[in-house]
């Protein structure tokens, strides 16, 4: 049955004060953290169970996915976090908190029965990090150093969790499409011809050799490896300086130089090999909203840093025991094709399933059937629950 949905702007606040503003506004630094969001619901329709939906940087709303659950007779909020649009000075950290106020107004002002974590993309190692805290809550410090308590926060779990096209994490992704080239950080012209994956001199082409794509991995590596350690240096010199001067705002050039896009050998599936999520790969490479492309030395260590970051889902899927629909995008042309799988496998419910859906691309793109196997994978692993 097909339902009339509504749309209602939701405003959820709580307090909280920051050392210092990170986001343009009155996020933090008035003592309080405002959210935005929007609650789409079946018009005259009651159900127990409502979706939860957050990026950490940006708006799920206007994705098909949400609608269409609505349409199916299930409500979904879409909220954005504190960092909406902007990840420069994302600190996940902060991001629990955010979903946290999320899931206890879903539950205590909107009085839903059960809260089900819709994680796609980079929201599903977001909820597979919050729901790992929320059930055995062990921070109590950001990775730089920063006091923030999860471990007496008072998260609510969620009751249910449902991962679509989604990565392990943002900092392993940045790990993948990093371009390894750049031996100057202050200079992106300065590049290694070895590993410069758009030069038409290369001396490789797709597919490529072995032992090529495993030293460009490596050199990708140690790039992040080499800004991280950068980053540490200069948090602990405007530490010993013991001024008012705390955070420092840099940019990473060139992060997205990942052979997959070009290789289809390279974790093959259904995808168009020559693009990206994002478009063409080359321009995406140099472009303003490449991963990382701008960030505080704190969320560097806390979002990028592949040694650092807690937000992995792979890792922290392990602490979760809530009931798991997990659901692959055959097509997808972001999310690495193992992803999905290896977050499933590593889940610690013992109540959980996996799908894949033939020829499905990331934003379900001119793909209404895709879309509509969606609906009806995570409507019937609902109902099955009773929910």
């Amino acid at each position: 049955m097909k339902h009339e949905i509504e749309q209602k702007w939701i405003h959820v606040s709580y307090k909280e004060t920051s050392k210092f503003t990170e986001t343009y506004g009155f996020v933090g630094s008035q003592g309080t953290v405002n959210l935005e969001g929007v609650l789409i619901r079946p018009r005259n329709h009651q159900s127990k169970t409502i979706f939860l939906m957050m990026h950490p940087s940006s708006t799920l709303q206007l994705l098909p996915l949400p609608n269409a659950m609505a349409v199916a007779g299930y409500p979904v909020l879409c909220m954005g976090s504190r960092y909406v649009k902007n990840d420069s000075p994302l600190i996940y950290e902060k991001v629990l908190l955010d979903l946290g106020a999320c899931v206890r107004y879903a539950k205590e002002q909107l009085g839903f029965e059960k809260v089900v974590l819709l994680g796609w993309s980079g929201g599903g190692s977001l909820a597979l990090f919050f729901q790992s805290q929320a059930q055995n809550p062990t921070i109590t410090h950001t990775p730089a150093g920063d006091v923030i308590d999860i471990k007496s926060a008072g998260l609510i779990p969620a009751d249910g969790m449902v991962l679509e096209a989604a990565h392990r994490a943002r900092a392993r992704c940045l790990v993948d499409w990093i371009d390894p080239s750049v031996i100057d950080e202050h200079n992106p012209d300065r590049r290694n011809p070895e590993f410069d994956l758009y030069s038409p001199n290369l001396a490789v082409q797709p597919p490529y050799p072995q032992d090529w794509l495993l030293a460009y991995r490596e050199a990708q590596l140690a790039r992040v490896r080499r800004i991280t350690d950068w980053v540490q240096d200069t948090l602990e010199t405007l530490k010993k300086r013991n001024t008012a001067e705390i955070e420092r705002c840099f940019v990473t050039h060139r992060t997205m130089a990942e052979p997959r896009f070009l290789d289809g050998s390279i974790d093959p599936n259904d995808r168009v090999i020559g693009q990206c999520y994002m478009g063409i790969p080359e321009t995406v490479n140099t472009g303003p909203v490449g991963l990382a492309r701008f960030s505080t030395l704190r969320s560097w260590l806390s979002q990028w840093s592949i040694d650092h970051s807690r937000a992995d889902g792979e890792s922290c899927a392990k602490q979760v025991t809530v009931p798991l629909l997990a659901i692959e995008h055959s097509a997808d042309d972001a999310v690495p094709q193992r992803d999905i799988g290896l977050m499933y496998q590593a889940c610690g419910s013992v109540d959980k399933e996996m799908h894949c859906i033939k020829g499905a691309n990331h934003y379900f793109k001119g793909q209404p059937e895709q879309l509509a196997s969606a609906v009806t994978l995570i409507t019937d692993w609902t109902q099955k629950h009773g929910w």
